[in-house]
């Protein structure tokens, strides 16, 4: 099989679309929008929300959010778990990057980045019986450079860290506050640009569930199904996949199994959820369910259309304005036999990977839900899993929509199984 790819690489120089880039021997296209616009949107929306708060700046380890502010990258999935890079962000002055080796040759260019040091790391990976020391130097270097900045405001907010290391800042005098906070509601509105890079992404996701369809046959195992998503997201520019949620026939239901060396049947029902991180780190999270090489059964075409159902009817309540709680109190109702098997929420923001907010369904909302508005560039995923409690199989489906002044638009458009209604 072989297909033809829009995105050949991801791209960190250049700034307008057109043309073609030579760099060593990749070739990379260049961007469709202005990269820099969006940096640096990005990055402002950061210290706007640091300005609401009377925050002197945030400290960012998670990697996401150190993408979003700064658009630098390094070993994401590896530094996601060993803290190996962080970001300072103040909210007036110089942005410091302290990024792995202590070198710039990741972010050369990028009009985010100020200045990049080597980091001083007390994980114990790396610093063993020595961490409380590390973190007290780690502590002390990042007092000295706030202090130059901050005006003597030492409210300072970070995303994540071994606690350690907040309390070396404590004794510093510093105030600690929820760095999450600040990002999520910074992330939550996209520009025209983050949009077209994300379209970009759904792009790319498309084409590779396309090589996923081409492949399934009777015999193909779970993995090396799962394998054509991956495959098709690195050819295209992309970068992971965050999960592996793909499974088959028994398998689906109950649903989150992750995708195994079972050899799928024919006649088996396929369900999977992307959760793909594309072209320039934005998220394509779209969900499908397909028949391995049969036509569907009264039951497979049941249990799919009231997930279609669901998706369709849930889909048409987002406009801006409307409140997390009226959206709950109006979702499509389940019957009571789907009603044990529903997702975990219905509907979730996304961005550069699942985001705030979260919707959840009328039976969740005094346990978990929490009130908010909707509002003009929220990107939402509407989220449908139908399955009856101790039913051979579920029908997962997902789209991802853009919240507009008058309503949404689809940004995922691959092909739903319509003839099976």
């Amino acid at each position: 099989m072989s297909i033809a790819y829009s995105i050949n690489a991801h791209v960190e120089e250049g700034s307008s679309p057109g043309g073609v880039r030579q760099h060593g021997a990749m070739e990379y296209t260049t961007p469709p929008c202005d990269l820099n616009e969006v940096r640096m949107y990005r990055l402002n929306r950061v210290r706007a929300e640091l300005v609401k708060r009377d925050l002197s700046g945030i400290i960012l380890y998670d990697q996401l959010n150190t993408r979003y502010a700064s658009d630098a990258t390094n070993m994401q999935i590896w530094c996601s778990h060993n803290e190996a890079r962080y970001l300072y962000v103040p909210t007036e002055g110089p942005v410091v990057l302290f990024d792995y080796g202590g070198k710039d040759i990741l972010c050369e260019g990028l009009p985010t980045i100020d200045e990049v040091r080597a980091p001083i790391s007390f994980f114990y990976m790396v610093a063993g019986v020595e961490h409380a020391d590390k973190a007290n130097a780690w502590a002390a270097d990042m007092h000295d450079i706030m202090r130059a900045h901050n005006g003597g405001n030492q409210r300072i907010a970070i995303d994540r860290i071994a606690p350690i290391g907040v309390q070396e800042l404590e004794k510093l005098g510093y105030q600690i506050f929820d760095g999450f906070d600040v990002m999520e509601n910074a992330r939550e509105i996209k520009s025209a640009g983050e949009i077209t890079l994300m379209e970009k992404s759904v792009e790319v996701c498309e084409q590779a569930v396309g090589l996923m369809r081409e492949a399934l046959v009777p015999g193909i195992t779970e993995n090396a199904l799962w394998a054509e998503l991956h495959r098709g997201n690195i050819a295209g520019g992309g970068e992971w996949i965050e999960t592996r949620l793909l499974s088959s026939g028994p398998r689906t239901n109950p649903w989150f199994r992750e995708s195994s060396m079972r050899a799928i049947e024919k006649g088996d029902m396929v369900s999977f959820d992307t959760d793909l991180v594309g072209p320039y780190g934005y998220c394509c999270d779209m969900s499908r369910s397909w028949i391995c090489d049969a036509e569907p059964t009264d039951e497979q075409k049941r249990l799919y259309a009231e997930a279609y159902y669901q998706i369709q009817d849930n889909k048409a309540l987002l406009k801006p304005g409307i409140t997390f709680k009226e959206i709950t109190d109006n979702l499509r109702p389940m019957a009571d036999e789907f009603l044990p098997g529903r997702y975990g929420v219905a509907m979730h923001g996304v961005g550069l990977c699942d985001e705030f907010p979260a919707i959840y369904y009328p039976q969740d909302w005094d346990r978990n839900g929490n009130d908010g508005v909707m509002k003009e560039g929220m990107v939402m995923c509407v989220e449908a899993l139908i399955g009856t409690q101790g039913g051979r199989e579920a029908v997962k489906l997902e789209e991802q929509v853009l919240i507009t002044s008058d309503g949404i638009e689809q940004l995922t458009s691959y092909p739903l199984e319509t003839d099976w209604l």
